[in-house]
């Protein structure tokens, strides 16, 4: 729970920071600018919401492994939320209106983890979790946003390392193997998850291991 609150905490830092140029430029969600990035982040500072506040009864059905759904190919934001979310950041019109929702909702989200109990078991898209696997699970969803963030933006800084090898290893257990040694945790989440194609090189050990990549975590 510590990691979900300093990774949620360094992804609202670099938006804050942002500067207004920066929010139009493209990020590595495809299809998608930083501000559409960032409004799909206040709906994700919503759903955090709404999930601590969906108490369930019955066991647990999924973990923070087995709570996400694996897709072959990268989105291209031709869905019809993806597009929804475009048409909402554009309706911000102001740069410091999308980001100052972005720190009320996400400041809210953050208490809420907080003061929550890891042990409580809480329903999401029709699934039950314990509190500290439902937080896990979005450790992953912060730094992989975190990366799409500063996608095209070199200045802003990225995840912390800590929240990039937690999300490496919840990849590697998706997966059912390890990526490269020679692979960063950076690189192997961008190429793991299909944001970036592999070098010759990289590629060659990745055939080595038989890995078949990517793993879309949706």
């Amino acid at each position: 729970m510590e990691l979900f609150t300093a990774s949620w905490a360094s992804l609202r830092s670099a938006v804050a920071d942002l500067a207004d140029d920066d929010l139009l430029q493209p990020s590595g969600c495809r299809g998608w600018l930083v501000r559409d990035l960032v409004c799909h982040l206040i709906i994700d500072a919503q759903d955090v919401l709404i999930t601590l506040a969906t108490p369930a009864e019955t066991e647990p059905t999924r973990d923070a492994i087995t709570y996400w759904e694996i897709a072959s190919e990268p989105p291209i934001g031709d869905d019809p939320l993806d597009a929804l979310t475009v048409r909402l950041a554009a309706a911000y019109e102001e740069p410091r209106l999308l980001k100052f929702h972005l720190d009320d909702l996400g400041s809210a989200a953050g208490r809420a983890a907080r003061i929550a109990d890891p042990l409580a078991r809480v329903a999401t898209k029709g699934q039950v979790l314990t509190v500290a696997d439902y937080l896990d699970a979005y450790v992953v969803e912060w730094t992989l946003h975190h990366l799409d963030l500063v996608a095209r933006l070199p200045h802003v800084p990225g995840p912390a390392p800590e929240s990039a090898a937690a999300s490496r290893a919840v990849l590697e257990r998706i997966a059912g193997t390890s990526f490269p040694e020679s692979f960063s945790d950076v690189d192997a989440l961008l190429v793991g998850t299909g944001r970036r194609s592999p070098t010759e090189a990289e590629q060659a050990e990745l055939d080595l291991l038989g890995l078949s990549l990517p793993f879309v975590l949706v």
